[in-house]
């Protein structure tokens, strides 16, 4: 049995702003776009490793949903059973959902956002590379968050120290 969290993150043309240094009293220039595309990531990670998977989707909903579920219950081996942390979100209901057999849903209690490691890997990908941008049209928003995942899937640890919360370390599920 494997513990993974999950959720997902929306993603436009317009990236956030960020705290930048500037001069005290005058507001720093910005980026200003009234166009708007987004798209949505899902992923999934192993609390304390290296492990994630992910998928951009154009939308949030149960058919996304199971979607994400099919592919990430194939990546799993053989043999692995994945117990997934996520929210409650309408479209993370198990009874709109054919759940594979491979996966058990496990919900976090309503508006707990902070108990949810992928949490801070969305902050970690918005302030990190996708802030202070704004992007022609959806495929340059697809590409962007793509190269954007890459990256940190590439930086070797930053995952597992974004991940490793206390109480699911020491839960102590392989």
């Amino acid at each position: 049995m494997q513990l993974w969290c999950q959720d997902e993150a929306r993603f436009g043309q317009k990236g956030r702003t960020t705290r930048v240094w500037y001069e005290r009293g005058v507001r720093p220039p910005g980026i200003v776009d009234q166009r708007y595309k987004s798209l949505y990531l899902f992923a999934a990670c192993r609390p304390g490793t290296d492990d994630v998977f992910a998928l951009a989707l154009p939308r949030a909903d149960a058919g996304t949903m199971e979607v994400f579920l099919e592919h990430f219950a194939r990546q799993l081996a053989p043999g692995v059973h994945a117990v997934l942390i996520l929210d409650q979100a309408g479209w993370h209901d198990e009874r709109a959902l054919h759940v594979p057999a491979t996966i058990t849903l496990l919900p976090l209690p309503s508006a707990s956002p902070q108990l949810n490691p992928v949490e801070r890997v969305w902050l970690y990908l918005r302030e990190r590379y996708l802030s202070h941008r704004v992007l022609d049209h959806y495929g340059a928003v697809l590409e962007a968050v793509c190269r954007a995942w890459n990256k940190l899937v590439d930086e070797k640890g930053r995952l597992t120290t974004l991940t490793a919360y206390p109480y699911l370390i020491a839960s102590e599920i392989p």
